[in-house]
């Protein structure tokens, strides 16, 4: 197995967040299992590990983590503007 590194740790939470998102299966039950809230905290929790990394990061690496952090927020925006309009048409009387 190799060592890990940065990349591969920025990949991990990527990983997670898409599963929270609704956008990948969760690989142990093999279902879409969406959950926002996780979703939300996966994401801070990269933006966090993005900030204490500052400075010591590679070009690569900076850019990885930035683009993929605006990539997972504007699908975790899309996803809750989705999620809203689906609550607002179950509320509406027939």
């Amino acid at each position: 197995m190799d060592k890990p590194n940065f990349i591969s740790v920025v990949y991990f939470f990527v990983t997670i967040a898409l599963q929270h998102l609704g956008i990948i299966k969760n690989p142990l039950t093999d279902k879409v299992e969406k959950n926002l809230d996780l979703a939300k905290y996966t994401i801070d929790t990269l933006d966090l590990i993005k900030e204490k990394t500052k400075g010591n990061l590679t070009n690569v690496e900076e850019s990885l983590i930035s683009s993929t952090l605006s990539d997972l927020k504007l699908t975790y925006v899309k996803e809750k503007e989705k999620e809203k309009s689906e609550s607002k048409a179950e509320e509406k009387p027939s």
